[in-house]
């Protein structure tokens, strides 16, 4: 039996891939929690229960490494009627900074 390139590429990229998804799902339910953490903290409500990725890019660390850097995105809501949006951006496995959009204070 006799394993050529084109068989090794295609199983070698196929692992690439899975490893990637399985990567991003972790950093994906950090962003969450970091959301969540957030809306509990200023009481308000974190709408749909997620975050969805919106950029994603490379940037260097503070020791000069490359890191995959994303922004995700969630919608929060601070009376229940009115829908805001904040950001998550995360550098690798931390996070860099939560941002909320001026919103209205619940009564």
């Amino acid at each position: 039996m006799f394993i050529e390139f084109s068989d090794l590429f295609w199983f070698t990229l196929i692992c690439l891939c899975l490893w990637y998804w399985w990567s991003a799902q972790q950093v994906r339910e950090i962003a969450l929690n970091a959301a969540r953490k957030r809306c509990k903290e200023m009481s308000l409500q974190l709408l749909d229960e997620s975050v969805s990725l919106r950029a994603l890019w490379l940037k260097r660390d503070d020791n000069g490494q490359i890191r995959v850097w994303r922004r995700y995105i969630f919608e929060f809501s601070s009376t229940g009627e009115d829908r805001y949006q904040g950001k998550v951006i995360m550098l690798s496995l931390r996070i860099t900074h939560v941002e909320l959009e001026p919103h209205r204070l619940s009564e």
